[in-house]
């Protein structure tokens, strides 16, 4: 039987920039010498992990850092939001996604960063990992300091025992030379420093909402029309939703509304039949990618995220930023900090298509929650304050990292 790692008695970067039990990072720091900063990405594909770090760079880039985008390759459609402050740069051969593809991102990435040294390094989602270890294996004289973020759920029932201890060890593996794991929530930041074994994660808010004041939300409509959003692939748990609300017609519940799925995927060929073997005909449409879900939530009822596991889920906070009421499984800690006590949804378990067909049932027939209240809860996964809590952390770490040398030479 495999043992929980010995916990790491030496001194860490991390130990000293933590302060008190609640490692909150809000301080401003105006004057601040420009800071240096790396973020690699394995290309510009649709995805959260890419879009959150596309819009992170650019967000540092806009507040004065320097930064690099170190991309395998410039292929996607995401490419087009990356600000041109943001420098990008790619190695002469595209590195692009196959088997051992992020090692060999990793050592290029590194390379390039010992020829052009930033002073941090961030590692973007949970696809990203075998990044770190190559940074982290980077000279002392060039290295910088390594952040990875936690993207995706480090626990999953799905997994079972024996695949989720395969996959602790892949993670003790990859990130125990990063110097601090980022992670979504409270909840993951703990389940990662178990994996571990030290203390190696702070928790900083999913960026998913732009500045300013409170966004322009539509007064709540009065239709029937539900929202889904995201890749169309099996985790997203699309034919739950869609067995769930054929459930609703068939026992008249339903009556006038209509389900639209926005997003595409290798799926959509399978839900489209599902759809049409249930009779929904017109009732439910998919029409694809979009990007800016806005548009569609402003016209939604409520909003439903029927996924079988996700990081955090960064789409119900955008919902909530429209004044939209959700409906979520239990499969994100979004559930726990947006959802639970606040009056803006339900929560339902992961693939029970009648507790799902239920909570439907009764927010279609509830009157919807005050949207200005609604868009509030969101405002801590605004841009500008999560980029600043990044690069806080950063120059935390550069710091701390100058007081373990001098520590060192001391002794």
């Amino acid at each position: 039987m495999m043992t929980a790692p010995e916990p790491d008695p030496r001194p860490s970067m991390l130990s000293l920039v933590r302060s008190g039990p609640a490692p909150t990072l809000r301080l401003a720091e105006s004057g601040a010498p420009t800071l240096s900063i790396g973020v690699v990405l394995h290309d510009f594909a649709l995805g959260g992990t890419e879009r959150i770090a596309i819009r992170l760079a650019g967000r540092w880039a806009q507040d004065g850092a320097e930064v690099t985008l170190f991309a395998g390759s410039c292929d996607g459609p995401l490419l087009e939001l990356l600000d041109p402050r943001v420098r990008l740069v790619s190695p002469p051969e595209p590195i692009r996604r196959a088997r051992g593809s992020t090692r060999r991102l990793g050592a290029a990435a590194a390379a390039y960063f010992t020829r052009h040294p930033v002073e941090a390094c961030f590692v973007p989602g949970n696809y990203h990992w075998p990044v770190a270890s190559a940074l982290a294996g980077m000279a002392p004289a060039v290295r910088p300091v390594v952040a990875v973020q936690v993207s995706a759920a480090l626990r999953k029932p799905q997994r079972g025992r024996l695949r989720q201890i395969v996959y602790d060890r892949r993670m003790r593996r990859l990130l125990t030379a990063a110097d601090v794991l980022v992670t979504l929530s409270d909840e993951a930041a703990q389940q990662a420093d178990a994996i571990l074994g030290r203390a190696a994660s702070l928790p900083i808010a999913l960026p998913a909402l732009d500045d300013g004041a409170v966004p322009h939300y539509v007064e709540p409509p009065t239709g029937r029309t539900i929202i889904a959003a995201g890749r169309l692939v099996r985790e997203k748990g699309f034919d739950t939703l869609i067995t769930a609300f054929a459930d609703l017609v068939r026992s008249g519940r339903a009556k006038g509304a209509t389900l639209v799925i926005i997003g595409e995927g290798p799926d959509r060929a399978r839900l489209t039949r599902l759809s049409m073997r249930l009779g929904l005909g017109g009732q439910v449409s998919m029409p694809g990618y979009a990007s800016d879900v806005r548009p569609w939530l402003d016209r939604a009822r409520l909003f439903v995220m029927p996924s079988r596991f996700e990081g955090y889920g960064a789409v119900v906070v955008e919902a909530l930023a429209a004044g939209r009421a959700v409906i979520a499984t239990r499969c994100t800690p979004a559930v726990d900090d947006l959802l639970r006590g606040t009056g803006a949804g339900l929560d339902v378990p992961i693939d029970d298509a009648p507790a799902l067909a239920e909570a439907i049932a009764t927010l279609l027939d509830s009157p919807p929650p005050d949207p200005a209240r609604l868009s509030a809860l969101g405002d801590h996964h605004r841009i500008g304050r999560v980029a600043r809590d990044y690069t806080q952390l950063f120059r935390r770490l550069i710091a701390a990292r100058g007081d373990l040398k001098l520590s060192a030479t001391a002794s």
